[in-house]
């Protein structure tokens, strides 16, 4: 591994957090009033020491050397234990659980910047807290009063792991397949027989104990997801009220997979039941699975594109680092002088064209994935005459978040990759794990081509349209801020033809629905989900570029240098974007529109 040194945007997460966000405002909230930005910084700063002194340096170990079953039994990449400790007791396994439960109770933008900086610097090492988190939050909104009081603190403490368990061989994103039994045997206990595949970090060494939340059928459930039910299944029984442990309850690791990344996150196949004698607790009522699990998985599905932005960004952030340093070529100008002196590959326009392509998604993808947090914590958290509104953005965003983020975080990493050129081919660099690593983010927690049904089919559909309506009002008023800063015409022009054509688009795909053919629409649903996410990174760097060129007027002569280079960056990074990027959104309109069905008619 080669010295360029880890170096997660603390400036530009800063940027989003105070100035685009006014995360500071939110101290109005009960919850959130004992915090200031003298806290968030103090947060902010310790993540990023702790990611670059513990957990970076495990990442291309914990990659070389990947998890091991033996003897039944899992063990993690050495140092994964160590650093598991140390995180432990830093208190970073929930930085965004409220404070009651055993979090740091952070808001939601700042609990997400945590999270990047660790997923930038072990993503495979911090998946394993996100199960447990995610599992913790889960039981705080559907679990029993002793599920929160006995299992919640021991999660968020990571003294206990958690996994969510859905995939069997036969059920993949199929969910209503599951043929996995329960079978009730009193006092809300039940009896839990079947396979559970794909499960992150689905038995290791890290935790006393693990917590699996498991979908499965009771005895006479309809068939389909209507007829699954959710339960609480530990890798060893406990006691309810005091949490000692017990004896195994009877499931069994039987294999873990071999895979192109992530390779320190042990990824099991599990079994429950061989002896018949594995008990599991139902969370919630009988039928209610899908609903619940649904809870998690929305989240997880946030987290998932966060994933996409923490390596993808951070991918950039090693490709810029290395183009300022790698001497290659002359000048442009200067290329038929064989004597001209050679220069860093930066000064070469290819490259920089690339530098600023992967600057502009991963900056729209943070300021997306944020700003979606926030709207989901004030959905929950705040005024209530507001959190209708809010809760309609967050579902709209969602399937935005975790697809449009993870494939153009992977895209990202790409052209990383592309910078260092043969090197970036090579482990001697990060960026080749990091791209392998990248990939499995738009396949799991839904297939990206899954996100694309569930936006078209379900949230641009639910309720007459209406939170396509809450959006497009989102963008109007973003849209009107803009105006007042007349350097940005061009690109208001822009993004408002661009809000149009996503309109009509949508409105000409729901004429095919409209008229019988269900088909056409599920064929340019992945189309139909690029179309949306460009358009989306547009606004979000547009929002941006306002409140950075009004950060430019407003210093004026006082501004520091390095301030006002990344404000004149931040309008630059849009102008690229809008002029750049934001045209293919015409060509998936004209794609959309073309009424082609040659794939549903071709005789493979």
């Amino acid at each position: 591994m080669t010295g360029i040194a880890f170096d997660p945007d603390l400036r530009d997460m800063r940027f989003v957090i105070y100035e685009q966000l006014d995360v500071e405002s939110m101290s109005r909230i009960p919850l959130y009033a004992d915090f200031n930005r003298e806290l968030y910084d103090m947060v902010l700063d310790e993540a990023a020491r702790f990611a670059r002194e513990t957990l970076y340096p495990i990442n291309g170990k914990g990659d070389r050397a990947g998890c091991k079953l033996e003897g039944g039994k899992v063990t993690t990449p050495p140092g994964y234990r160590e650093a598991w400790q140390a995180f432990r007791e830093s208190g970073w396994v929930s930085p965004g659980t409220p404070q009651e439960y055993g979090g740091q109770g952070l808001p939601a933008p700042v609990a997400l910047a945590v999270g990047e900086i660790f997923s930038a610097a072990a993503t495979a090492f911090a998946m394993y807290p996100g199960l447990a988190r995610a599992a913790a939050d889960l039981l705080i909104h559907a679990g029993d009063g002793w599920m929160r009081s006995t299992v919640v603190h021991r999660l968020i403490s990571g003294e206990w792991g958690g996994t969510m368990c859905l995939t069997e061989p036969q059920a993949g994103s199929a969910v209503g397949d599951n043929r996995t039994q329960a079978r009730p045997i009193g006092e809300g206990k039940y009896l839990i027989e079947g396979t559970k595949m794909f499960i992150s970090a689905g038995d290791h060494d890290l935790t006393d104990n693990i917590v699996h939340l498991v979908l499965a059928r009771t005895p006479d459930a309809p068939p389909g997801i209507k007829g699954l039910s959710l339960f609480l299944v530990p890798k060893f029984r406990f006691d309810p009220e005091s949490g000692a442990l017990g004896e195994p309850n009877d499931v069994v690791c039987s294999g873990i997979e071999h895979k192109m990344g992530i390779n320190g996150n042990a990824t099991c196949v599990l079994n429950f039941g061989d002896t018949g004698d594995c008990q599991g607790w139902l969370i919630g009522e009988e039928g209610q699975g899908i609903q619940i699990m649904f809870h998690m998985m929305n989240e997880a599905r946030i987290g998932v594109g966060l994933q996409g932005l923490a390596v993808g960004g951070i991918a950039y952030r090693f490709a810029l680092a290395y183009a300022r340093d790698r001497i290659q070529g002359t000048r442009i100008e200067d290329l038929k002088d064989a004597l001209a002196p050679r220069v860093a590959i930066i000064e070469h326009p290819d490259v920089r064209r690339m530098l600023l392509w992967m600057k502009a998604h991963a900056e729209g993808i943070r300021s997306l994935l944020y700003t979606t947090a926030m709207y989901h914590d004030l959905s929950l958290n705040g005024p209530e005459a507001e959190r209708e509104g809010y809760k309609q953005l967050v579902e709209l965003l969602t399937p935005i978040c975790k697809a449009h983020s993870s494939d153009v975080g992977f895209e990202i990493t790409e052209q990383a990759v592309q910078v260092f050129g043969g090197y970036g081919y090579c482990g001697e660099y990060p960026v080749e794990q990091y791209l392998r690593d990248s990939k499995i983010f738009s396949i799991y927690e839904g297939t990206n081509g899954i996100q694309a049904l569930d936006l078209l089919g379900r949230k641009v559909a639910m309720g007459g349209g209406i939170l396509l309506m809450r959006y497009m009002q989102e963008i109007n008023e973003i849209l009107e801020a803009a105006r007042a800063r007349p350097s940005l015409a061009g690109e208001i022009g822009d993004v408002e033809k661009a809000r149009d054509l996503l309109g009509a688009t949508t409105f000409q795909l729901a004429g095919f629905g409209a008229a019988g053919d269900r088909a056409y629409p599920v064929l340019q649903a992945t189309p139909y989900l690029n179309l949306f996410g460009t358009v989306v990174l547009a606004v979000e760097l547009l929002k941006q570029a306002t409140v950075a060129d009004r950060a430019l007027e407003a210093g004026g002569a006082s501004l520091a240098d390095a301030d006002a280079r990344f404000y004149r960056d931040k309008v630059r990074t849009a102008r690229f974007y809008v002029k750049t990027v934001l045209p293919r959104a015409r060509s998936l309109a004209k794609q959309i529109e073309s009424g082609d069905r040659s794939p549903i008619e071709a005789e493979f």
